[in-house]
């Protein structure tokens, strides 16, 4: 099964438009025919984004998506801190990553990742990443 961590701009837009790549993604990843993983550093980000205020979304739904993503999804504690992102907060995600050994890393911000891929873990497009699923 192909393993990945989303980033959060996958997890917003799948929450702002049911159609599109990025919900499909996380649809596969509910089916649990993607195996996505999360930290509990992820899991704040994810929260603290969807509800912000400029995204109008109910707090009851942003509580249920995040419920079935938790459900779905494996928490690992990444164990050694990472700092080659240019973005810090994106460390956390390639600690996860590393931590969980994830086939990719799935983001809409490519450019703040400056490699194609990071201890084993390729970094995608959400549309590179729907491509490499239909193969």
């Amino acid at each position: 099964m192909t393993t990945a961590v989303y980033d959060t701009n996958v997890i917003v837009s799948a929450a702002l438009t049911a159609e599109g790549i990025p919900a499909s993604l996380v649809a596969l990843a509910l089916s649990n025919q993607v195996r996505l993983f999360y930290s509990p550093a992820i899991l704040e980000e994810y929260t603290e984004v969807l509800h912000r205020p400029k995204f109008h979304l109910d707090p009851e739904a942003v509580a249920v998506f995040l419920q079935d993503l938790i459900r779905a999804a494996t928490l690992v504690h990444p164990t050694r801190r990472i700092s080659a992102a240019l973005d810090e907060d994106d460390n956390r995600f390639l600690e996860c990553a590393r931590q969980a050994r994830t086939d990719y890393l799935v983001t809409g911000n490519k450019r703040h990742f400056p490699f194609a891929a990071f201890e084993g873990t390729q970094i995608v497009s959400p549309a590179e990443f729907a491509r490499i699923l239909m193969e």
